[in-house]
């Protein structure tokens, strides 16, 4: 496990990165791990490998499973710009007749002075990707319903709060357009962007429909837009009748994925849904479309369109990949502190499958003079922005993580990721998405990542080449060998 062979297997790879893009590997490495470290990579498109420690596949109690709505809540908090997303989108529409229409600017939307003012404010100054396809059907006459995959930092609540803005009359003193979100917190945050948005809007007002918010019997609410979660939201539109639903013109139910994870929510939002009137506008949006996630929407918004990622384009072309092979927890350390000797990092995300080995991690790097956060489940929503805002203004060079920081967290001084323990799903299976965003936490903004996959055992080493597999489906580019650097 001597660094010099690991720092001159990446000096070989880096100065023969051009001569070897064409280069067709015949044969695989061994795939039982010797008693050296070695170091391995996939060409740069392919997703290389997710696992874990041998004594780590099984789930145990102290695993840090990923609550959905605190990741959201999450990502809402750190988030200071768009995401620059090059995904192109599909469109799929209720009429394929119908002429699709996209913008490049907020003023061929012909908002109202108002909001196109309160929409500069707010920074944007051109749509985001899904913004450009979105908001035409959004605002179109007569209204559009919308299923929409889209991801934290796209713009995405950002359009369908100009859409409620842009549909509400503000003569009429009674609610007329309802959004849901799965959460107290996730609430709060939509409504700071209408607020926002709307804030050379004043006639339109906005009232939150949440546990806590106490009305007496028998009020009617004069507040035009309400936000709230779905239990609440239900009383007021039925057992307490606060809001008229037949009156009702635009629906919205943000984060389905998260929505359907919460028990009782699923019901409650077909509930809300079945009392509105069938000229109201539905809009359904999602980070990710599961089955059961297309089941839901398909349930709530009738004869939609669509709007989805092509899958393809969720592959990471600009992340080089490796993997390391070891026999232990200590000699991935070892092997780590190894690739820190080697490389120059600037900063960089370790990814562990149970808190009790990022602790430990956190606790044997500290010990080695690096500059450590930590990151897991246990710690408050508001906690873990406050230590990803340190990392991202550099006051740590290393953050060690569970898979709580796995999605939607964009630090452009990132150059590695290590997977410490690759991710499996609670049957041991490949986990290929969080695979997926994890490698993403680097090579972001357009720069060149690193991916580092630590493998200990021949189960890690199939669930590999199990990855590789399941990506290659999705990008003809994908070499399916691996290319084995040091011998």
């Amino acid at each position: 496990m001597a660094t010099d062979s690991w720092a001159q297997a990446v000096d070989e790879q880096e100065a023969a990165a051009e001569s070897i893009g064409g280069l067709q590997i015949k044969d695989k490495p061994e795939e039982n791990g010797t008693a050296g470290t070695t170091a391995t990579t996939t060409d740069s498109g392919s997703a290389a490998a997710k696992t874990e420690t041998e004594g780590e596949n099984k789930t145990t109690d102290d695993d840090d499973k990923e609550d959905k709505a605190a990741q959201s809540l999450l990502n809402k908090l750190i988030r200071n710009n768009l995401v620059n997303n090059s995904n192109q989108v599909e469109v799929l529409q209720k009429d394929p007749n119908s002429p699709l229409y996209s913008v490049k600017s907020f003023e061929e939307l012909r908002l109202k002075p108002q909001l196109l003012q309160g929409v500069y404010g707010m920074g944007f100054n051109r749509p985001s990707k899904i913004q450009e396809t979105a908001l035409p059907m959004m605002l179109a006459g007569p209204p559009q319903n919308l299923i929409a995959q889209s991801q934290s930092g796209t713009g995405k609540t950002a359009a369908f709060v100009l859409a409620m803005l842009s549909h509400v009359d503000p003569d009429n003193k009674y609610p007329q357009c309802l959004c849901v979100s799965p959460t107290y917190e996730l609430a709060l945050q939509t409504g700071k962007v209408i607020e926002q948005m709307g804030k050379y809007y004043p006639e339109v007002k906005l009232v939150y429909a949440i546990r806590g918010n106490k009305l007496p019997r028998g009020h009617k609410l004069q507040e035009q837009i309400v936000i709230g979660t779905p239990g609440t939201m239900l009383d007021w539109c039925g057992k307490f009748r606060f809001i008229d639903p037949k009156k009702i013109k635009v629906f919205v139910l943000d984060e389905a994925d998260v929505m359907i994870a919460t028990q009782g929510h699923q019901d409650q939002s077909i509930r809300i849904q079945r009392m509105l009137p069938q000229t109201c506008q539905m809009l359904l949006f999602s980070a990710t479309f599961e089955e059961t996630v297309w089941n839901f929407a398909q349930r709530i918004v009738p004869s939609p369109n669509i709007i989805k990622l092509k899958r393809e384009e969720e592959t990471l072309d600009t992340i080089k990949q490796y993997y390391v092979l070891c026999n232990s927890k200590e000699e991935k350390f070892h092997a780590l502190c190894n690739i820190y000797g080697a490389i120059t990092i600037a900063q960089a995300m370790i990814f562990c499958h149970t808190r009790k080995t990022a602790g430990w991690l956190a606790g044997e790097l500290s010990r080695e003079g690096h500059q450590v956060a930590l990151l897991s489940g246990e710690m408050q929503v508001e906690q873990r922005a406050a230590v990803i805002e340190r990392f991202r203004d550099g006051k740590e060079k290393v953050l060690v993580t569970t898979n709580v920081c796995a999605r939607g967290i964009d630090v452009e001084q990132v150059s590695v990721v290590i997977n410490f323990d690759l991710p499996v799903d609670k049957d041991g299976n490949p986990d290929n998405e969080t695979y997926l965003h994890r490698i993403g936490r680097t090579g972001r903004f357009g720069k060149r990542g690193l991916a580092i996959n630590m493998v200990d055992s021949k189960m890690s080493m199939n669930i590999l080449n199990r990855i590789q597999e399941h990506f290659s489906k999705y990008a003809a580019h994908v070499n399916k060998q691996w290319m084995n650097l040091v011998k």
